[in-house]
């Protein structure tokens, strides 16, 4: 379904934040490979969530739910002997299970999204499951996946961190329950590092002992150990939060987010650092935040390394901005639902934005009186470019149209009622 985004002068009110969805998928892992029965407290749902319930559950694991928790009966590390998994179009949960489903004789991850997770590569996971005598075949690293395992094997493995961090991930969670001690070396630039801090906190709550190197360039993971039953709190979402906040930095507001822990490892905790560095009137205390726009935003540079999941939020906010704003070492946006560097800049530039890239960088020339819109624009089925989108179609002059808006499910199903709720402009296109 498509949605009309209208210019909208002023936003205002107070919503909840969404639970984390990196958080919530990375808790119900844990609960499935622990032998006994664990708790996790307002998980998130989203699409991608709902691929790791389902999952997990076709993987053995049973699943109890209501409006606020899910208990999970694990299945330790004997799996079921499903055939096929189907992730949908989550790539964190598809890596995630590969490593895991080197624990059965055979597992296929089918193909139901050829457009956008079927064209992403996995190449660097699979290269590292094979030196762990573990068989996978492939589509030149792409989907559909067969991984041939039953008896991976530790070791010293390496593994590269240039594309993603969720390969690192997907082997930290597998090594563990294997009988031989792992030592796992990160070869290249290991994107999305503070992401691989949210793993190894979960790790440890789940009562994994991992030795980490200070820069995360290796890893000393003690076979034969088990994950213990617990019960999980997941923390509100930075990077759909990062939208909202955004929303509300470049209209005249007064709006509030709760839930946004202070002291949360989450990368894109930044966004109110980058906020604030642009001029945004910004309260943030008591896990809430409260934005007072008032549309006068400056120029910044910033390491979009560390909060990759809000980067377009922050461009959106820079679009409107006075001056030239640079967000670099993002090449990691280029290997994402689709590319977010070229893909999102192209849609930006229909609505009027004055943008260029490299390779690794986004440079935004700021329009503070705002752009012309008037357009219909695509969103490559990527639900961080459609809210990143609706930002810009909030302050532009005239409407734009986001074409198969309705993916922005895959993390925040109610994100446009929580625009809508804050005063905003949006209307579902009806189909004829």
């Amino acid at each position: 379904m498509d949605i009309i985004v209208r210019p909208t002068p002023e936003l205002k009110g107070e919503i909840q934040a969404l639970s984390s969805k990196n958080y919530t998928t990375r808790y119900l892992l844990v609960a499935a490979l622990a032998e006994g029965t664990s708790i996790v407290r307002y998980p998130a749902h989203s699409e991608d969530s709902d691929a790791m319930r389902r999952c997990i559950a076709d993987l053995g694991a049973v699943l109890e739910e209501d409006d606020e928790q899910i208990v999970i009966t694990g299945f330790g590390s004997r799996l079921s002997s499903v055939k096929e998994l189907n992730v949908g179009n989550a790539g964190a949960v598809l890596r995630f299970l590969m490593a895991i489903a080197a624990l059965s004789p055979e597992i296929t991850f089918v193909n139901t999204y050829p457009d956008s997770l079927g064209k992403r590569p996995h190449s660097d996971l699979i290269t590292a499951l094979e030196q762990m005598n573990v068989e996978v075949e492939h589509q030149n690293g792409r989907l559909p996946i067969t991984i041939r395992g039953g008896q991976p094997k530790g070791g010293k493995i390496t593994v590269s961190g240039e594309v993603s961090s969720q390969y690192l991930s997907a082997l930290l969670f597998l090594t563990p329950l294997l009988e031989e001690d792992s030592e796992i070396t990160v070869t290249g630039d290991l994107k999305s590092k503070v992401v691989i801090g949210q793993t190894l906190e979960v790790l440890e709550q789940a009562g994994i002992k991992v030795e980490a190197a200070a820069d995360y360039s290796s890893f000393k993971v003690p076979g034969r150990q088990k994950y213990q039953a617990q019960t999980y709190v997941v923390q509100g979402d930075y990077p759909g939060s990062a939208a909202i906040l955004a929303a509300a930095a470049v209209t005249r507001s007064d709006v509030t987010v709760h839930r946004l822990a202070e002291k949360s490892k989450q990368g894109e905790r930044a966004v109110v650092d980058v906020l604030q560095m642009m001029n945004t009137p910004l309260r943030h205390e008591n896990g809430s935040v409260r934005v007072q726009g008032n549309r006068q935003l400056r120029a910044v540079e910033f390491d979009g390394d560390a909060a990759t999941d809000a980067v377009l939020a922050m461009v959106a906010a820079a679009v409107f901005a006075e001056g030239t704003s640079r967000f670099y070492n993002v090449e990691n946006l280029r290997y994402k639902e689709c590319d977010r560097i070229t893909d999102y800049l192209t849609e930006l530039k229909k609505a009027g934005a004055d943008v260029e890239e490299k390779r690794d960088e986004i440079i935004v020339h700021g329009r503070p009186y705002g752009v012309e819109g008037g357009t219909t624009i695509d969103a490559h089925f990527d639900h961080r470019v459609i809210m990143a989108l609706t930002v810009v179609g909030l302050r532009a002059l005239n409407p734009i149209v986001i074409k198969d808006a309705h993916h922005v499910a895959k993390s925040y199903p109610q994100f446009f009622e929580h625009i809508t709720a804050l005063g905003g402009d949006v209307e579902w296109v009806k189909e004829s």
